[in-house]
């Protein structure tokens, strides 16, 4: 699959690019940014500047404008960086003028988070994911990517891969790599519906068994918390996307059996492609029968967070599945203390934690708990939360079973 990675982001050194606009202020680039700069460190870029400009909307052939190109062209050259990353996705005409401006790699935010996948994918569903997201991405830009396809044509996958048949006697490069490119998406489309079918025949299996999903924002600890649960040994590290593939668990909490998927998390900017092609690893997401929002409660801008996973599980259609919200790391949570004489209002970053509490959350009730899945601090809580949930929604779901609950309570 490497073969098939647009950029490879090693050890080289590279500059940020975002834009300041009437819809985004100077404090939520610079948030971007710092997200950007992790989504790099993630990649094993190490980045050294970062570059802004303010304008109404980007420009069309240039994004940041001649001038701010050539500041940045300027500190390319004499610091030998290796290559630019800009904070939104650029079209083929701006990578192509951006790249022959600075004469280095251009990469924006979407090549980046593909990168970031190829080099997570594990499974052959995960990667035959983003081996899709990758040609998705790719197709529109053909007329910069200087590639000869018809040597890929046949693909890991052999028989129904293979393009070299397509090409037509007058047809152009370009041409042709987009038939290969195509014919690969359809082959690819085929894989993934066999492997959900397979995935469909497993889930079958499971039983009855209530299912809880763990979702949330990328790098929230979702997979620290499962191994908490499961008492398994589920990958997690501080790094954006380190779960790609959703891995089950059976769980029990005082006798009382469920299963339990931890899922690939969300981002900012997620490409609606993107989402697309993982739509079969988030089939987890939409079987279940709860779902436990994880949040990193020491996160500046933790409630955008919870906008952006909300606004996805809209998109895949269970917005309104039961759900528990689950502030997590509040052993990482910090406030500025006002100063005595300071006497304007107090802003979300001077509360402390409780003070957060009795804000918007306390309306949640039991549905909103806080936790530290690293110091295990209220985890006795939460598996009591879940354990209730999963009871009431198993005799909702199979009220034929409701003696079993009698000897799970005793």
């Amino acid at each position: 699959m490497k073969e098939f990675i647009i950029s490879e982001v090693k050890t080289e050194t590279a500059v940020l690019v975002g834009l300041i606009t009437q819809q985004q202020n100077e404090r939520k680039t610079g948030e971007y940014l710092d997200e950007l700069a992790f989504l790099a460190e993630t990649a094993g870029a190490e980045v050294v500047k970062r570059f802004t400009q303010k304008v109404d909307t980007p420009n069309s052939g240039t994004y940041v404008g001649k001038g701010k190109l050539q500041e940045i062209k300027d500190y390319i050259a004499a610091n030998e960086i290796g290559m630019v990353i800009f904070d939104d996705e650029l079209s083929a005409k701006q990578i192509r003028i951006i790249e022959n401006e600075v004469q280095v790699k251009v990469l924006d935010r979407t090549s980046l988070i593909l990168d970031i996948f190829a080099m997570r994918a594990q499974t052959a569903n995960a990667k035959t994911q983003v081996e899709l997201a990758q040609y998705k991405y790719m197709l529109p830009r053909l007329t910069r990517l200087w590639t000869h396809l018809e040597r890929q044509g046949g693909g890991s996958g052999g028989g129904k891969g293979g393009s070299v048949g397509l090409r037509g006697p007058g047809e152009t490069q370009l041409e042709m790599d987009k038939r290969i490119i195509l014919t690969r998406m359809s082959y690819l489309k085929e894989q993934l519906k066999l492997i959900n079918r397979q995935k469909e025949t497993q889930r079958k299996n499971r039983g009855r068994l209530i299912r809880v999903a763990l979702v949330g924002y990328t790098n929230v600890g979702k997979s620290t918390l499962m191994n908490l649960l499961a008492k398994s040994e589920v990958f997690a590290e501080n790094k954006l996307f380190a779960t790609l593939d959703t891995t089950v668990r059976k769980v029990i909490i005082d006798n009382l059996p469920f299963l339990l998927s931890d899922t690939v998390g969300f981002i900012r900017k997620l490409p609606t492609d993107l989402i697309e092609s993982f739509k079969s690893t988030l089939d987890e997401v939409r079987e279940a029968d709860l779902l436990i929002h994880i949040v990193d409660i020491s996160h500046p801008d933790f409630e955008e967070q919870i906008e952006v996973v909300n606004q996805t599980l809209s998109e895949i259609g269970v917005a309104a599945k039961p759900s528990i919200l689950v502030f997590n790391k509040i052993d990482a949570y910090t406030y500025v203390v006002k100063a005595p004489d300071d006497l304007t209002p107090k802003i979300k970053e001077n509360l402390t934690l409780d003070e957060l509490k009795a804000t918007w959350m306390a309306k949640l009730e039991d549905n909103c708990l806080f936790i530290s899945a690293r110091d295990k601090l209220n985890i006795e809580e939460l598996k009591n939360t879940i354990y209730q949930r999963v009871k009431e929604l198993h005799v909702e779901k199979y009220p034929y079973n409701d003696f079993l609950f009698q000897k799970y309570d005793e």
